[in-house]
């Protein structure tokens, strides 16, 4: 069979059938299509079937690739974390707006998963001070990998569930970055093809979605400094509820940014510069 004729039975879009076959054979799409008439060896093509088989049942692409592009590098991934999503990257854009005139910043990303928020900060902010925690020893093994194939060596990685992995002699910090689980526990989404072979401890939260998020809010004041930022990740239609537990936790410069599509997703708040949740 022709390179042409796989990609066009496989039964998927061109772009998911390209770049399996591209990690396949290792030649890029330009090559593939300037020689769509050469034969795939038969060893390429069980395994094509196989990886397309799955694909079509609604594994990740990701996950048979085994990576995801996140803000121009490669992170690797599998079932241990979730597949990094573009919201995330502008959760990073407006960290490190927030730490632009912060010299030596000390963030901490809670939930890590597969590192991408830790290290990219690590890696576009070299004077930070970054450590990672996750749950999941597995999720801190891969995050761990990511950290040492990309050279982010700033990075410290902690298990342990939210502010239980965070030491009690950790030095306040400038700013806090999380993408938590959000979807409700009972949410019909949960059984799409895809979300079901990620890791339901990272996208499922109580019978709101929010209590992660109530358990990260309310440890955030001892743990920043005044002045400090929280930012956490959110379900489009949880900015209200985000925002009101902020405010009553005591945050200041409430806010909910949007995403590129326009969607609520990341509430913020920063800690009072006086007052009782103004004290490290």
């Amino acid at each position: 069979m022709t390179i042409d004729r796989l990609l066009a039975s496989s039964g998927l879009p061109r772009t998911d059938a390209r770049a399996l076959l591209e990690a396949l054979t290792g030649r890029s799409r330009e090559w593939l299509a300037a020689h769509g008439e050469e034969a795939v060896a038969p060893d390429v093509h069980t395994a094509f079937e196989a990886l397309a088989e799955r694909r079509r049942r609604g594994e990740p692409l990701a996950y048979l690739l085994g990576w995801r592009e996140f803000r121009g590098r490669r992170f690797d991934v599998g079932p241990a974390v979730l597949v990094p999503r573009p919201e995330t990257e502008e959760l990073v854009d407006a960290a490190l707006e927030r730490l632009r005139e912060v010299p030596a910043p000390r963030l901490l990303d809670l939930g890590t998963g597969s590192g991408v928020i830790a290290i990219s900060l690590a890696l576009e902010r070299p004077d930070a001070e970054v450590t990672a925690t996750d749950a999941c020893g597995q999720a801190l093994a891969v995050a761990s990998a990511n950290a040492s194939r990309l050279w982010a060596q700033g990075v410290r990685f902690l298990v342990g569930d939210w502010w239980q992995a965070v030491p009690a002699d950790q030095a306040p910090l400038h700013l806090i970055a999380t993408n938590p689980p959000y979807i409700a526990e009972a949410d019909p989404h949960l059984n799409d093809p895809a979300l079901r072979c990620e890791p339901r401890q990272a996208l499922a939260s109580g019978k709101d979605g929010l209590d992660a998020i109530r358990r990260i809010v309310a440890g955030a004041p001892p743990r920043l400094l005044p002045g400090g930022w929280l930012l956490i990740e959110h379900g489009h239609d949880q900015g209200p509820a985000v925002a009101e537990l902020l405010g009553q936790a005591g945050f200041e410069a409430v806010a909910t940014l949007r995403d590129h599509a326009g969607l609520p997703r990341i509430g913020v708040g920063r800690k009072r510069f006086d007052g009782p949740s103004g004290t490290a």
